[in-house]
């Protein structure tokens, strides 16, 4: 007999795949009716034909798994998955509401973009970039400044100009116990069945941070180069970490680190789309002197005026302009 069950991919390894299956009847899944022997078990599995190709499948996906009962044992009247994933394959990926180059994950909800208020000094175009393709793909960005007591006045002056952007944007110093809290709060209230990610550049102490925030991930973490002020990736996979033992809960994952978004090579967005991707820029669409102003030079440009005026950041304008002029030399095939 073969069964057929539903769940999330949190983690991916050399084309094993694990897999946590929903509970019959789960909100997160509407296609589940008649409950399988492995619902609500956490499963090793692969993907079937084409889904066994490298980049196939991605961390945050909805899945149908199916099986047989080559693939479980029954010992005292609890079924037990096979421990290799033999007989367990992923059939089909469920529609997805976003899929992400960098980082590689379906489904997010929320990104904490990350950077260090020091050691390595932050590159905030890198940052704003970000920050572009979380908001293309429909994703909260939520601005995370790492190592605030290193650097505590660039830390606060950090949070203010992405305050004023329109998004939330916490300080974290690994030693201030009231910031640490107040981000912790924030993850905890978000909702069940959502996911959540940090991402960021090598070394802004992405894993450092959510181990003092939730000790029992025990993340792997690493030093800073002071030669070259670059951290070493020791988060080399993406893993999503349910935040509550709810069936439908929520999940938060971190993330290989970087050191560039390369536009020229990944097709992010296109040139059309980036005035969107800056959300303090939106409400000035539309009210320049020229049609087609392309916010970069022009007389008249009312998110130049707006720069002027000190309402809109010139960093953030600056990252707009270096992201123009990468996208509108991208030839579209």
């Amino acid at each position: 007999m073969t069964y057929t069950g539903y769940g999330r991919v949190t983690k991916g390894v050399g084309g094993l795949f694990t897999v946590r299956l929903f509970n019959n009847g789960s909100r997160l899944h509407s296609e589940s009716s008649t409950p399988m022997p492995l619902d609500g078990h956490t499963v090793f599995a692969r993907g079937r034909g084409v889904l066994h190709k490298k980049g196939a499948l991605l961390v945050g996906d909805l899945v149908e798994v199916s099986y047989d009962r080559t693939s479980f044992v029954e010992e005292s009247g609890t079924v037990v998955p096979s421990p290799d994933g033999s007989g367990i394959s992923i059939d089909r990926v469920c529609d997805r509401t976003c899929a992400l180059i960098r980082p590689p994950m379906a489904n997010l909800d929320i990104l904490f973009v990350t950077l260090a208020a020091a050691s390595p000094d932050p590159v905030l175009e890198t940052v704003d970039k970000l920050i572009s393709i979380a908001e293309f793909n429909h994703i909260e960005p939520v601005i995370v400044i790492t190592k605030s007591d290193l650097a505590p006045a660039y830390a606060e002056e950090l949070e203010k100009l992405y305050r004023n952007a329109g998004f939330d944007a916490f300080r974290a110093g690994f030693d201030t116990e009231d910031e640490k809290r107040a981000l912790k709060e924030y993850i905890n209230r978000i909702p069940d069945g959502k996911i959540a990610a940090f991402s960021g550049a090598s070394g802004v102490g992405k894993s450092t941070m959510l181990n003092t925030l939730f000790p029992a991930l025990n993340l792997e973490t690493g030093e800073i180069s002071h030669r070259i002020e670059r951290g070493k990736n020791t988060t080399r996979c993406v893993e999503l970490y349910p935040l509550s033992d709810k069936p439908d809960c929520s999940f938060l994952a971190d993330t290989p680190g970087f050191t560039m978004l390369d536009f020229e090579r990944f097709d992010f967005f296109e040139k059309d789309d980036l005035p969107l991707t800056f959300r303090e820029f939106v409400p000035l669409i539309g009210f320049c002197r020229y049609t087609k102003c392309s916010h970069t030079k022009e007389q008249g440009c009312a998110i130049i005026d707006a720069v002027r005026e000190g309402s809109i950041a010139p960093s953030r304008h600056q990252s707009f302009v270096a992201l123009y002029d990468i996208l509108k030399k991208k030839t579209k095939w």
